[in-house]
């Protein structure tokens, strides 16, 4: 790709964004078991319209759709920087073993303290976090090279994995409540929730443009960013502490929920290049419009049925993330 045509595409992409997430947010609002046009949308958002409609859109359908946009958000960019600063396209979310350490929180939550199920999205991110630091402190060795987090994190997510499993099947009889939440969805998300995400996933995505300049460097390596005058250990664990904090907002909220933090980024890396300054603003974007338009379509499509908006995403996603690399010649 030359440099006119991916300036072309960065403007195009410019131009495209808020059209996308506005029809993201209409399709996520209007459709559903009762379908309601864009005329009533407005009306209830102005204050009038059918009292059905208000109730469906302001208890139901618009606190899910905005904590879609933020999970979406916050995963995007959370897989965003991760592939940034382990230079690696294909990391996510997961690699770093946030995924594993919310969901063995969750576990605990649900399944061995029930009492304490309404403290889920604590436990979620709390554990997300401490996975994050365990692998990184056992990556370290004098440094910590990518290959080195990436190989730890594969590790601890094995081991995490093996709890979950563990307790799980130790205490069969109560894993039911747990399920939803393992496939990884909006079922049931309501203000609160909203409440309990809004302070991490706001303090995480006004901190991402500032990791733009870095991850960029750090990119070219670690003797190529050191010799820039960076330092390469404090930049990068700066830059995993704030991918855990994105990725452990989401999943305290939407559960375990992949595929977005891997291919948002990457799908945008194939359309407008590597720089970070741009690549960040637009994973956002069109992470937030995946998870609302993934969510929607997982309790529209299927109705009267309701099916986790984490499946849907790996059925649909995952060939089509295998399609897009054979077209690009990434897998010979």
């Amino acid at each position: 790709m030359n440099v006119k045509e991916r300036n072309n595409r960065r403007s195009w992409l410019a131009i495209a964004v808020v059209p996308i997430l506005i029809v993201a947010v209409l399709y996520g609002v209007g459709s559903g078991s009762v379908a309601i046009s864009i005329p009533e949308i407005w009306q209830v958002l102005l204050g009038s319209g059918d009292a059905t409609h208000q109730s469906i859109i302001w208890n139901l359908r618009l606190p899910r759709v905005l904590i879609g946009l933020l999970a979406g958000a916050c995963l995007a960019a959370s897989g965003a920087l991760l592939q940034g600063v382990m230079r690696n396209p294909l990391a996510d979310p997961g690699i770093i073993g946030v995924s594993a350490g919310g969901g063995v929180a969750a576990v605990i939550a649900l399944v061995l303290f029930p009492q304490f199920a309404y403290l889920l999205p604590g436990f979620a991110f709390v554990g997300a976090l401490i996975s994050a630091v365990v692998i990184y402190v056992l990556a370290w060795d004098g440094s910590s090279s990518p290959v080195k987090i990436v190989l730890a994190g594969v590790a601890v997510n094995a081991l995490l994995g093996g709890v979950m499993n563990g307790i799980m099947v130790l205490n069969s009889d109560r894993i039911q409540s747990v399920l939803p939440w393992l496939a990884g969805g909006l079922s049931g998300r309501s203000w609160p929730h909203l409440m309990f995400m809004l302070p991490y996933a706001a303090i995480g995505l006004a901190l991402v443009p500032f990791a733009a300049k870095t991850t960029n460097v750090l990119m070219l390596g670690d003797q190529s960013a050191s010799s820039l005058g960076q330092h390469v250990e404090r930049q990068r664990l700066l830059i995993v502490a704030l991918a855990a904090l994105l990725a452990g907002a989401a999943v305290s909220v939407v559960g375990l929920v992949g595929f977005v933090g891997l291919i948002v980024p990457h799908a945008v890396r194939l359309l407008i290049g590597e720089d970070y300054r741009y690549l960040l603003p637009y994973s956002i974007a069109g992470g937030a419009a995946l998870m609302v338009v993934a969510d929607t379509a997982a309790r529209s499509w299927f109705d009267p049925l309701e099916l986790p908006a984490g499946i849907l995403l790996a059925c649909i996603g995952a060939p089509f993330f295998l399609v897009l690399l054979k077209r690009r010649r990434l897998i010979r």
